[in-house]
């Protein structure tokens, strides 16, 4: 039962639209219906209100950490499940027709539950490539796969499963990033389209 909760427990915590609810109260309207499409705080930030992005961004990685955190209070055999179900929650909440974002930010939460190392290989990476490429995509993918990796070196190897899942996860959804990344047409931090 404690697997069962905690996949509960995961997916209910990741499937609160943070982006599509902020974004509604700040009076932007539904989120889903500008740029990306997507909830999540790149999204957000295509609104011109880079608090309201970083808001979300705190809130979606929030989310995250905070599951796994009860997790390992509650359910401590079922961390893994808890952080693999948070992420879902997050990218197919079962209120938006199971569209939501794409798991970037959630997962670094989770991934500073896991384990602070694993976080902070995370943020590293995420901050880094965000910083050299200015790509969210580019970065966020990079970040999920810097996570599985750091997981393996640093004696974290329960883990290296499930964050592996996860970076395909969001690998897969950023399919169509990739395919503009390869064209050379993936928009930049702050372009609107």
């Amino acid at each position: 039962m404690q697997f069962f909760y905690a996949a509960l427990l995961g997916y209910l915590a990741g499937s609160i639209p943070f982006g599509l609810l902020l974004a509604k109260a700040a009076g932007k309207g539904d989120i889903r219906q500008i740029g990306s499409g997507n909830i999540g705080a790149t999204n957000v930030l295509r609104t011109g209100s880079k608090g309201l992005a970083a808001a979300v961004l705190l809130l979606d990685l929030g989310k995250g950490f905070v599951a796994v955190m009860a997790a390992w209070r509650w359910f401590p055999e079922a961390v893994s499940v808890a952080a693999l179900a948070v992420v879902i929650g997050h990218c197919f909440p079962v209120w938006l027709k199971f569209r939501g974002g794409k798991g970037v930010a959630t997962n670094a939460g989770v991934s500073f539950g896991l384990a602070w190392p694993i976080g902070l290989a995370y943020a590293a990476v995420w901050l880094g490539m965000l910083a050299i490429t200015r790509t969210s995509s580019l970065a966020g993918m990079s970040a999920v796969i810097a996570a599985a990796i750091a997981a393996a070196l640093l004696g974290y190897e329960r883990f290296v499963l499930v964050l592996g899942i996860i970076a395909l996860l969001v690998i897969w959804l950023h399919r169509a990033n990739i395919a503009r990344l390869l064209k050379g047409d993936e928009p930049k931090i702050g372009s609107r389209s």
